[in-house]
């Protein structure tokens, strides 16, 4: 069978699978609908937190900046792996505890205001939607792939799919599909890592095989280097001087962003118990390890063959591959010279080749002459994670919209029936906009990511973790820096993004920190204004402050307000 073929079977039976798991679990109720009732058992929590986590920016895009970046990419591996055990480790616990399943819900209690409250669901909207926009991306480049058509094609089918389970299910119905998501994706993103591993350097294991020798003696490393300085790239294992602060940056951005993200946060709220979300945190921070080890092996694969098939080769005696990526016009060629052969090349000027970097992890097993069925199993795996993370952040956006907008605001006596048709509304017009802006976004699906890390740093963070640990941290020190924090990092993003209008160069950049890393100086802005206003201004009540010094005692311990 060609690889069409069996690309409809393969991803036709996920879907199925998929949409039958989201048919049998659709949410009757708001509980169930926000945080799939409570009663989801570690183990599959920790399962769907990976499906969420994992989303096409780690499966499509991460690979495919590492290649191109070299080992400048490992800003996005450390940042996004170091960030989930700062979320599962510091803040999850409290959170948990405090009882709030939305991040607006945590800081209009905590904060003891409304506005607050409307504040967080200004930055939530803004950096799920960030966010969900880099989704919408990735299952454009996945549905070009799969089909055969352009990628705002692509973008369109994924609008309607999207909008189809994560409507119907609501996070109960998402957390059942992201299990069998995760399964799908990590299997989809490992075995061909093994075929190629084993066909590169005779080496089963991925993580061990990229740093191995080829079958000439080479290492493989050392070889990827050679073809870099051939054709004038940098050397891949090289990282210069001037990338260290933007390394510094993004990573901290990622961390800490992290941190901030309502739909990992909304995570932990569907299990039963507190002791069952830090295991679920446990297991899902082993199914993250799993594909982020084997990231710079499948990195490091498809740029050696990417360079050996493409460079210096007749554009008639190109694969077919290629020439289905080309219709898809995510990868293109103009030759300058006529010469007929594509060239290859750093120098811009001389360079004929056009390369998205979305879709090196869809077209490594190509290029490497896999098997059919591995290449679907690719284009599924690429879907799976796309439309698991973009569900999660559409359900953020519907409970935002309907819980924290419209029932804590402006209609408090909603019904219940109600506040889930808003929700469902909400999902609806998120996802068509989503869509719509991922047509044209403003980067690769991994950068789309890092800028809604950093708008979620700058933002939320603080107000989360002051509000866990320090009891003087008031209303009006929250407000503040929340504001400053994410009016700072927005017009900065807009600035210097050229992609969304915003007239600043790059020799403009404020010490060379790209947008990506902005969020960090948002963050400490919001640090300091918060708490210095906190400390000019009235001290929070009595009762919030009990409060806050209870969430911080372990269930079954006695609180000392309680032992007087």
């Amino acid at each position: 069978m060609d690889v069409k073929t069996w690309t409809f079977i393969i991803v036709g039976i996920t879907f199925c699978i998929y949409l039958g798991i989201a048919l049998w679990a659709r949410a009757g109720s708001t509980k169930e609908f926000y945080v799939a009732g409570g009663g989801v058992s570690p183990l599959a929590n920790g399962m769907a937190t990976a499906a969420d986590w994992m989303s096409a920016a780690s499966f499509l895009s991460m690979a495919g900046l590492i290649s191109f970046m070299g080992y400048g990419g490992s800003q996005y591996l450390m940042g996004w792996t170091g960030g989930y055990v700062l979320l599962a480790l510091l803040l999850a616990p409290y959170l948990r505890k405090f009882g709030k399943f939305t991040v607006p819900d945590f800081i209009g209690e905590r904060y003891y205001s409304n506005f607050a409250r409307l504040v967080a669901l200004l930055c939530a909207l803004l950096v799920s939607f960030t966010y969900v926009v880099g989704q919408m991306k990735g299952v454009g480049v996945a549905f070009a792939r799969f089909l055969e058509v352009p990628f705002e094609t692509g973008i369109y089918i994924g609008i309607g799919i999207v909008f189809f389970y994560a409507v119907l299910g609501g996070m109960k119905g998402i957390t059942y599909t992201q299990v069998a998501q995760y399964c799908v994706l990590i299997f989809a993103f490992t075995v061909p890592a093994i075929f190629i591993s084993l066909q590169m350097t005779n080496n089963p294991i991925p993580q061990l095989g990229f740093a191995g020798q080829t079958h000439d003696g080479v290492y493989l490393l050392d070889k990827l280097n050679q073809l870099h300085k051939d054709l004038g790239f940098v050397e891949y294992t090289s990282m210069g001087m001037n990338d260290r602060i933007n390394v510094f940056f993004i990573t901290a951005a990622l961390m800490f962003g992290t941190a901030g993200l309502p739909h990992v946060i909304v995570r932990f709220f569907t299990v039963p118990k507190v002791r069952d979300a830090r295991k679920s945190a446990g297991f899902a921070l082993l199914f993250i390890a799993i594909l982020y080890t084997t990231a710079p092996a499948i990195a490091v694969f498809a740029r050696t063959n990417l360079i050996e098939t493409v460079s210096n080769t007749k554009y008639e005696d190109m694969p077919s591959w290629f020439y289905k990526w080309e219709d898809s016009k995510l990868l293109s060629v103009e030759d300058k010279n006529q010469d007929g052969i594509i060239q290859y090349l750093a120098n811009e000027e001389k360079n004929e080749l056009t390369i998205d970097k979305d879709i090196m992890v869809l077209a490594n097993p190509e290029i490497a002459n896999l098997p059919g069925w591995v290449i679907a199993l690719v284009v599924a795996g690429g879907l799976a994670a796309a439309l698991s993370t973009a569900a999660g952040l559409l359900l953020v956006i519907a409970s935002s919209i309907s819980h924290d907008l419209l029932k804590k605001n402006f209609m408090p006596h909603i019904t219940e029936k109600g506040e889930l048709i808003a929700a469902r509304i909400a999902i609806a017009v998120a996802v068509i906009g989503a869509g719509l802006a991922g047509i044209n976004p403003p980067g690769f699906v991994a950068q789309v990511v890092a800028l809604a890390f950093g708008l979620a740093a700058a933002s939320f963070f603080p107000a989360i973790f002051l509000g866990i640990f320090d009891k003087r941290m008031n209303k009006e020190g929250a407000i503040s820096g929340m504001l400053t924090g994410i009016v700072f990092t927005a017009v900065y993003i807009w600035y210097f993004k050229p992609q969304l209008g915003g007239p600043g160069l790059p020799e403009d950049l404020w010490f060379g920190i790209k947008p990506e890393g902005i969020g960090i100086l948002g963050m400490l802005l919001n640090f300091f204004v918060a708490i210095t206003v906190s400390r000019f201004t009235t001290k929070p009540p009595i009762e919030v402050e009990n409060l806050v010094e209870d969430i911080r005692i372990p269930i079954g311990s006695k609180s000392p307000n309680s032992m007087h």
